[in-house]
């Protein structure tokens, strides 16, 4: 049974990501209403509600529901986005979107972020409806269209429109279930935190004239590029969130290291130095808001100097700070050049957390442990940004959650993420696709 369900999780997988569902943050792209096709015929006939939204054209969700037969209990949804980054093939071994199985391998763009979870999802819902499972609760099965670009055709909407039909007490969605620590006893990540995001664009702004004449010239462009180098070169100080000291314990990492890692003053050098660069970005992330100036437009011609460039910039901030906050780092990141620049808010979220200690807490822990008995799980806080924030913010408890092979290793699995040659190995798929169905029968059987 493990293995035939493994096997659908895989197909499922290979399909979605050759439905090319590319979110670039236009209101047009994305074009979720592929994978929600497909998942909708993947599960219709296993008896359950099923129902889609489309609030743009082509960006449609989907909500299916088992539902409990005891008012009382909680409700559990497992939540997955459709969407995936676009993607630069000549960087790629393989095909982005061939959906290839290879030595034991899926590749393409969505493999790990998060085609893996939203299919072993629907495969593990399918087979709890088809075999007729009953919840104490509702199940809820949500696959979610614009969680890339932050949400607003997809899960923002669905929580500011149609509440009632994606609400939830608990939810499971991305990303954790990664080792780390000693083999004999390792510690399992959930997610149960993220940074805040505040994405901003910076109009850098000039005057208007000929390419031909660009000496004095107040050319935006040239203003632009010094904006960007100074957001670049920008650190802010070192903050360490609630649950820092607790990851630091579980990198396997000596006592000096450790020490190290949780002294302010010190950290920086560190990561200056440290050999692996995935592994230096992610600690850095973890301690430091960050900005990071991804995109530019407003040049028109070659030959005209412009007198505005738009700058968006990825602020990831660290909890505890707000919007006033974030212009106080644009303030010493710029310096003088702030009194040239507009700022707009693209996205304004602050850092959001889930407690412990809950009834979905111990399904996971008690699941986690089917395969890997020594195992004990680990709170962290994640440096990107889920729809977990949505949910946690209408009072849901929500956690990143998966289980992951043990060969994975976690910096070459966060390098993957909307990098080159994405893939994800069956042994995972079958864990998660496990794992899924565990904690869903112990939480609502």
């Amino acid at each position: 049974m493990t293995d035939d369900l493994t096997g659908e999780t895989v197909e499922l997988l290979r399909t979605m990501i050759r439905n090319r569902c590319v979110n670039d943050g236009t209101p047009e792209s994305g074009q979720e209403i592929r994978n929600a096709e497909t998942l909708q015929s993947f599960l219709e006939g296993a008896g359950v509600d099923i129902e889609t939204y489309e609030p743009t054209p082509g960006r449609t969700s989907l909500v299916a529901r088992i539902e409990g037969h005891d008012p009382e209990a909680p409700s559990l949804c497992l939540m997955g986005h459709t969407d995936v980054v676009p993607v630069n093939p000549d960087g790629w071994s393989r095909d982005p979107f061939g959906g290839e199985l290879v030595d034991g391998e899926v590749w393409g763009r969505g493999a790990i972020d998060m085609l893996n979870l939203t299919s072993s999802m629907a495969v593990a819902f399918r087979h709890l409806a088809s075999s007729g499972f009953r919840p104490r609760g509702d199940l809820i099965y949500f696959a979610v269209a614009d969680e890339e670009s932050g949400s607003a055709h997809g899960a923002q909407w669905m929580a500011d429109h149609e509440r009632e039909a994606i609400w939830a007490d608990y939810v499971l969605t991305e990303n954790g279930g990664l080792h780390s620590g000693p083999a004999e006893a390792p510690h399992i990540g959930i997610n149960i935190a993220e940074k805040g995001v505040s994405w901003r664009r910076l109009r850098v702004r000039g005057t208007p004239g000929h390419g031909s004449t660009p000496f004095r010239s107040d050319n935006a462009l040239v203003k632009a590029a010094a904006v960007v180098q100074r957001l670049a070169e920008y650190r802010a100080p070192a903050r360490f969130p609630e649950l820092w000291a607790e990851r630091v314990q579980t990198l396997g990492v000596d006592e000096e290291t450790q020490a190290v890692l949780m002294d302010p003053d010190r950290i920086d050098a560190m990561l200056d130095t440290l050999p692996s660069k995935a592994a230096a970005a992610y600690l850095y992330s973890c301690t430091h808001t960050t900005l990071s100036p991804n995109a530019s437009r407003g040049s028109m011609k070659t030959n005209v100097i412009p007198d505005q460039v738009d700058i968006e910039v990825d602020i990831r901030t660290v909890p505890g700070e707000d919007s006033e906050t974030v212009m106080a780092h644009l303030r010493e990141a710029l310096g003088d050049l702030m009194d040239q620049i507009d700022v707009e808010v693209i996205i304004e979220t602050p850092a959001t957390t889930s407690r412990t200690g809950t009834p979905l807490w111990d399904s996971l822990q008690k699941a986690v442990a089917k395969p890997f008995p020594r195992a004990r799980l680990t709170p962290q806080m994640i440096v990107g940004f889920t729809d977990s924030r949505i949910y946690r913010e209408m009072g849901s408890v929500a956690y990143g959650a998966g289980l992951f092979s043990p060969d994975i290793e976690p910096g070459d699995f966060q390098s993957r993420f909307h990098g080159n040659d994405e893939r994800i190995d069956v042994e995972s798929l079958g864990l998660t696709t496990q794992l899924w169905l565990d904690v869903v029968t112990d939480l609502l059987g």
